[in-house]
């Protein structure tokens, strides 16, 4: 399933054909699915790349409503898609993360943020790419940013994630989960403090340290399992923090310095859960 054919479907599509895997691609925006009788056309499983978090979880339940296995589960794409519940799952289960303050109203949001001091980091709860990040350097930010918050009234701009701002050295990290293997890494740096690629960060192969598997690994794990983009991040003093894992991991940055070929270890993936 799919929304836009971007350059990691390209290569996923590639892939499967290089493996003779017979598939279908069906854009999320045709689908239509009567609840008594289940979906239309009846598959071996469903690899879920639809790329809004709310439409995918709704596709994922109903096709395993059908009796479908879909990769990854609704479950899991339910929790990676919020980054509440995320943080939530990492810190039930131990993972090291920046430290994070959740306000549930704007009356509450500028003592959420100066819990955490400035300057601070606020994020919307759902969202990718870096979007609608803000960084925090004082009241008179802060008193803005939820002056703007509460004029876009939305149910979901009331609620304010907020996290410390990690002084990392220009770089963040992000790790490719495949089930219980951790197959390739990468730094992303930038001059801005936001380094993603979608927000113009460029890549370089990170190796494949112990402290990096294992945490890349607890963090999967965490969240449900599958496969999955563990992004993670370096204090000055070498710690790891784990920030967000995504469940529709874009690597087209990735894929153009990695040794191995991800499309292809993706499909494999895929293949090994849809055979199990």
């Amino acid at each position: 399933m799919t929304t836009r054919v971007r350059l990691e479907e390209r290569m996923i599509f590639s892939a499967l054909e290089r493996r003779g895997i017979p598939y279908q691609a069906v854009d999320d925006r045709t689908l239509v699915t009567d609840l008594e009788i289940g979906p239309e056309a009846r598959y071996r499983g469903v690899f879920n790349r639809i790329m809004s978090h709310t439409r995918s979880v709704y596709a994922a339940r109903l096709f395993e409503a059908a009796g479908l296995r879909v990769v990854n589960s609704s479950q899991v794409i339910e929790t990676c898609g919020d980054k509440v519940l995320t943080s939530l799952a990492l810190v039930r289960a131990g993972v090291p993360t920046p430290r994070t303050v959740v306000a549930i109203t704007p009356d509450a949001a500028l003592r959420a943020i100066e819990t955490i001091g400035y300057p601070a980091v606020v994020k919307p709860t759902v969202g990718s790419w870096g979007r609608l990040l803000s960084k925090v350097n004082d009241r008179d930010a802060a008193e803005t940013l939820v002056e703007h918050k509460q004029a876009m009234k939305s149910p979901a701009h009331s609620v304010f994630y907020v996290q410390e701002l990690i002084d990392k050295p220009g770089r963040d990290i992000r790790a490719i989960v495949l089930g219980d293997e951790v197959v390739a890494a990468v730094y992303r740096r930038s001059e801005h403090w936001i380094t993603n690629t979608a927000r113009g960060a460029t890549t370089e192969p990170c190796p494949l340290d112990p402290d990096l598997v294992k945490l890349s690994l607890q963090a999967a794990q965490a969240v449900g399992g599958g496969m999955l983009a563990v992004d993670l991040i370096e204090r000055s003093t070498g710690e790891l923090l784990v920030t967000e894992v995504n469940h529709t991991m874009e690597f087209h940055g990735l894929a153009a310095v990695a040794e191995v070929d991800i499309a292809d270890l993706i499909v494999a993936h895929v293949e090994e859960v849809l055979s199990g």
